[in-house]
């Protein structure tokens, strides 16, 4: 399979460079998003950036006879690649009433679809973005229920979650049925995306034999009634952070990470006495096995094999020449510190009276472990990738790790925020913090004031993904970008996905054990 996908991916490199040299911008710009939903395009980066590149510095924003699609599509990848494109272009198709015109080529919803998606790009202050989400929106609600596959399909996935929040496994999958029913596909850019699905597939299960065995050993369930077997869930959002086939090891180390800070979650949440907290968070700091002898039995047993794994997962890295070890064990020790924060400000009921949501984030938000799933990729990413700058700028919570994490937390707040009130905890969510900031309005007004909180947070990470302000190499803000699609699936339809996993029974099975 290896070999026979090797010669299909160089067929395709000779066909994004052909294009590349030639007039046409509506193909360049279609061939290079049909790599990107089939999620091939790691395989071409700088082709497809050579080609993107040249879209920006020859195509003027403003001064174009371009379709509405062609136009949409351009926006739209400009900005995903973190160039900066004028939302003015859409202006020459608003009507005098401000209405957007459909494309008079019998095309109206595909141009539709594709501006829909386009300005979910956007960034603060954009009023005709704002307005063609409206505008878009109420049109494909309207004509939906009168399209046929895969158009339909597309609609459907799309007023769901739009293109540019879709975790790229889960779109490479959906899109390799849609493609595959295209009258326009191209049978050899079809074929190498079947195989490399493949390919990765029997990876992705490989790494998870490898962890099932390592959760066997642990033998935590004998000892820790409370821990859940989140394995494969788990996997799958590390996945949706980091895909790639050289990641592989990067994923297993993440899975493995964030089992023990899930475990750690339900310690502090649920499990222990604020005193029993404080002792863990302390032997944590201390990182020595002595320390255990002044824990519970049942953390006692815990805390060591956290010790052994995180001993053996720097013994790894170290190995492969990874100078970002000592972050591994600094990023864990902040997330027990998190923590601990969090159930010392709700034992004192601090969560009970913060009069704003702003004031709620700023302990729930460090507490939610967001931040900590991008840097530690970034540490995975290894030296040709990340800095110790880099992990140290993630660590202080820069505005787009900060708004990823807001997306995170208030997304699990509304989506648990009925099973908690109906639990015997008297913790408050931002949910009642939204609800007493606005007069004692009602959750469902809570739950929408908080999802234009969400939608303001996915501008703020847009922003400072475009260059040339981006902090960071595009890679790394890739990584934060995953990880919030990853968060705002896992949450999606008010659904705690990871606490009930049912809802990702299918998903699953599609990513792991369907063929394509």
């Amino acid at each position: 399979m290896k070999r026979k996908a090797h010669v299909s991916e160089e067929q395709v490199r000779r066909m994004i460079l052909e294009c590349s040299s030639g007039p046409n911008l509506h193909v360049k710009l279609e061939l290079v998003d049909t790599l990107e939903r089939l999620c091939i395009d790691y395989h071409y980066e700088k082709e497809i950036e050579n080609v993107l590149r040249r879209v920006h510095e020859e195509e003027d924003d403003t001064d174009n006879h371009y379709d509405l699609h062609t136009t949409a599509l351009r926006f739209y990848l400009l900005r995903k690649h973190g160039y900066y494109a004028s939302p003015d272009v859409f202006q020459r198709f608003r009507d005098e009433e401000g209405n957007f015109t459909r494309d008079d080529n019998n095309n109206g919803t595909r141009s539709m679809l594709s501006l829909y998606n386009a300005a979910h790009l956007r960034i603060h202050g954009e009023e005709i973005l704002d307005d063609a989400i409206v505008f878009t929106r109420n049109y494909l609600q309207s004509v939906v229920k009168h399209l046929q596959s895969p158009m339909a399909d597309e609609v459907c996935s799309a007023l769901r979650t739009p293109l540019f929040r879709r975790p790229r496994r889960v779109e490479a999958r959906h899109y390799i049925s849609v493609y595959d029913k295209l009258p326009t596909r191209n049978e050899t850019i079809l074929e190498f995306a079947k195989l490399d699905f493949g390919i990765l597939q029997s990876l992705y299960c490989e790494e998870l034999n490898i962890l099932t065995m390592w959760w066997k050993e642990l033998q935590l369930q004998d000892h820790l009634s409370f821990a859940r077997d989140r394995m494969v869930e788990m996997h799958f959002w590390m996945l949706g952070v980091l895909f790639e086939p050289q990641y592989s090891y990067g994923r297993t180390m993440l899975t493995k990470l964030f089992i023990f800070v899930s475990i750690f979650d339900d310690i502090y949440d649920n499990y222990s006495t604020l005193e029993e907290s404080k002792l863990f968070t302390e032997a944590i700091e201390r990182w020595d096995e002595e320390a255990a002898e002044e824990l519970p039995g049942y953390m006692k047993f815990f805390y060591k094999k956290v010790l052994t794994t995180m001993k053996s997962i720097e013994t790894d890295l170290k190995l492969q020449g990874n100078k970002h070890v000592d972050y591994v064990k600094n990023l864990l020790i902040d997330a027990t510190r998190c923590f601990y924060n969090e159930v010392k400000w709700r034992s004192e009921g601090a969560d009970q009276v913060a009069a704003t949501v702003e004031e709620h984030l700023k302990i729930s938000v460090p507490s939610s472990c967001c931040m900590h799933v991008p840097v530690y990729a970034f540490v995975a990413m290894g030296n040709d990738v990340t800095t110790d700058d880099a992990i140290n700028w993630g660590m202080a919570y820069p505005k787009i790790i900060t708004s990823s994490c807001i997306v995170g937390r208030l997304l699990n707040d509304i989506a648990s925020h009925e099973r908690e009130q109906g639990s015997s905890s008297s913790s408050s969510s931002t949910v009642e913090a939204c609800m007493r900031e606005h007069g004692g309005i009602t959750k469902e007004e809570a739950y929408a004031k908080l999802r234009e909180l969400v939608e303001e947070s996915w501008m703020d990470i847009a922003g400072e993904c475009l260059r040339p302000a981006a902090a960071q190499p595009q890679p790394l803000l890739e990584a934060v970008v995953n990880a919030t699609r990853v968060l705002d699936f896992v949450y999606k339809d008010d659904q705690d996905a990871y606490t009930h996993p049912s809802s990702l029974k299918d998903t699953i099975h599609s990513i792991y054990i369907l063929s394509v």
